[in-house]
């Protein structure tokens, strides 16, 4: 997708709305790791994803039945899709082990090296080469995220003092470095909102099959109105909402630009700690912080020097 503004966007003097609104998007989006860690050990990570899953595939399939027909779209689709759909489904299933051992300021931050990793596979995979502003703002953001992990100290770094939780959350982050690849690659056509439907779906049946040894121990009148509300709300707000969000503004301002904005997530996560009432990091890690909100200005910078990217 190209990614310079349509004209007449811009013209209709919309252009700040839709940065608005991608910044509002990635902020449902950064409140899934406090909400996460809130939750996580209430419930096997499988079961409080097919949840959610299974919430979220339901609106969007009502959303598809009235506006596009909802209809079987055959089994060479469905591989597409379910190969899409396994990425996903490790990356959040890591993601939700991961909170039970690390902290959301951490999951966030290492959620950074996504785009750097999809870089990587889009490169053997496709072909697909970074221009020089986008590579600079991605070995920043990585820079950002490795700060964070570390706290600022070096002897941390060398030593690879990390925790269990951050081992297993960039796994998952390696699984889901395969998402965005496989979307461009996969896509033949289909409304975003149809693809995205039977993603969904299938994510929600791979999670059954595996929270199925869990479903029944799981004490599900003893999870309390607090988990349910945060399923709930992952589910419609973090999933459903963002993901509209992110439609409206891809094709206004750029996928570029859209993804430049994933680099506050780790900044809004640290507020929303801090509103919830779990403090500030230490000192150390602000750096940190400064660094991946550079990194998205990096990228909004070398969109508007060299113009669209491929």
């Amino acid at each position: 997708m190209n990614d310079r503004p349509n004209s007449l966007e811009l013209a209709a003097g919309g252009v700040m709305a839709v940065h608005a609104v991608t910044v509002f998007a990635n902020l449902m989006v950064s409140t899934s790791f406090p909400v996460g860690k809130e939750i996580t050990h209430a419930m096997e990570p499988g079961v409080l994803m097919l949840l959610r899953f299974a919430l979220a595939a339901l609106i969007i399939g009502v959303y598809v039945h009235f506006r596009h027909g909802l209809t079987f779209p055959g089994r060479r689709a469905m591989l597409r899709y379910a190969l899409i759909a396994s990425t996903v489904v490790i990356f959040f299933w890591c993601m939700f082990e991961a909170l039970r051992h690390t902290n959301a300021l951490n999951t966030s931050a290492l959620f950074t090296v996504v785009p750097v990793l999809s870089a990587i596979i889009a490169f053997f995979w496709a072909g697909e080469r970074l221009g020089g502003y986008r590579f600079a703002a991605l070995a920043l953001g990585l820079v950002g995220a490795l700060w964070i992990i570390f706290r600022g100290d070096p002897e941390r770094l060398i030593d690879l003092d990390v925790n269990k939780g951050d081992i297993i959350f960039l796994a998952g982050c390696v699984a889901f470095g395969f998402y965005g690849v496989m979307i461009k690659s996969f896509h033949r056509g289909e409304p975003t909102a149809v693809m995205t439907f039977w993603i969904l779906l299938l994510s929600a049946i791979f999670y059954l099959a595996i929270a199925a040894k869990d479903l029944a121990a799981t004490e599900w009148t003893a999870a309390g109105p607090v988990v349910y509300g945060g399923i709930v709300y992952l589910a419609v707000v973090s999933t459903v909402l963002s993901f509209f969000l992110f439609q409206y503004a891809a094709p206004r301002i750029g996928p570029t630009r859209v993804l430049a904005y994933t680099y506050f997530i780790p900044a809004f996560v640290l507020l929303v700690d801090w509103a919830i009432g779990r403090g500030l990091p230490t000192a150390m890690t602000l750096p940190g912080i400064a660094i991946v909100l550079i990194a998205s200005f990096v990228i909004q910078r070398g969109v508007i020097d060299i113009g669209p990217s491929k």
